[in-house]
């Protein structure tokens, strides 16, 4: 029962019975029985289908529901059996927002000291796909902001405060500041984050506040792409502090301290809200309390 609703749940994902299959590692026919079984047992019909997948009914998407719950705990589950004979094994899958991926190390190092045996899979992710992906099960947790949008039914752990830095060539105007205003960034040509960001939402908040409306000439899901448009001189970027001082030490770029007013957010360890927790995602919350006390 538990690898059809594996299956169910693969379908829900792809909305396509062949790539469905391939990523639960069956054929197409094989998928496709397995739900026609599905529906037999439970007596409704669950997909709608045509010539291709057309979407799950309205009792499809009750199942998917309950199918998420039940395979959650039938994995903790196991997990907990193989912890019990061998202690904590296999892969711990996050998902990170891109700003906070510079002090991620400063959870995984430990947590990896502490479990050997453990491997962590690190994903660059929007706030939204991280929440989407932990509902999913395709996240086990992950790092984004607390105070920013509704999270839903999950546990959090504050892990630290983000604070933000012009981030400019170093032989900028702005560059030997002490600081500057909100007013005065937005003076400046910017290249930003895209729009489906949430330090993209934040900063169009502050320069909103500070009397315009940002206009970004360049815009990117990459911090990478815009330190190296930054360091052409042309252009000037609003990154959090953590970053921008990477960015500085690695290249010939400088760190502004913007204030008034001067902002910050949390951001913060999340991951489902079920107890007990599966053995590794306990591991992982006890890390993160450390870290934050």
């Amino acid at each position: 029962m538990i690898d059809k609703l594996e299956m169910f749940i693969a379908l829900a994902k792809e909305r396509h019975f062949g790539r469905a299959a391939e990523a639960v590692g069956v054929t197409q026919p094989t998928l496709s029985s397995a739900i026609r079984q599905l529906e037999d047992t439970l007596g409704v019909q669950l997909v709608f289908r045509g010539s291709r997948f057309q979407g799950l009914t309205p009792e499809g998407e009750r199942v998917l529901e309950r199918a998420q719950r039940l395979v959650a705990d039938a994995r903790a589950l196991r997990q907990e059996m193989r912890a019990v004979r061998h202690g904590l094994v296999g892969t711990l899958r996050l998902g990170v927002i891109p700003t906070a991926l510079p002090r991620v190390a400063e959870l995984t190092v430990p947590f990896l000291a502490r479990n050997p045996d453990v491997r962590v899979t690190i994903l660059s992710r929007t706030s939204s796909a991280i929440l989407a992906g932990i509902g999913s099960l395709d996240l086990d947790a992950g790092i984004t902001y607390l105070d920013n949008e509704p999270l839903g039914r999950v546990t959090q752990v504050p892990l630290f405060r983000e604070s933000y830095r012009l981030l400019v060539a170093a032989g900028a105007p702005l560059a030997a500041r002490a600081s500057v205003s909100w007013a005065e960034v937005a003076a400046e040509p910017l290249c930003l984050l895209t729009g489906d960001m949430q330090n993209r939402r934040i900063v169009n908040d502050l320069l909103t506040a500070a009397g315009v409306v940002a206009a970004p000439q360049v815009e990117s899901n990459s911090t990478i792409a815009l330190a190296a448009h930054v360091a052409t001189g042309r252009w000037a970027s609003v990154v959090p502090e953590a970053l921008a001082a990477m960015f500085a030490r690695a290249s010939d770029l400088a760190s502004v301290p913007i204030t008034a007013p001067a902002v910050s957010h949390s951001v913060g360890l999340v991951a489902p809200l079920r107890e007990p927790y599966p053995p590794m995602l306990a591991a992982l919350l006890d890390e993160a309390q450390r870290l934050a006390s």
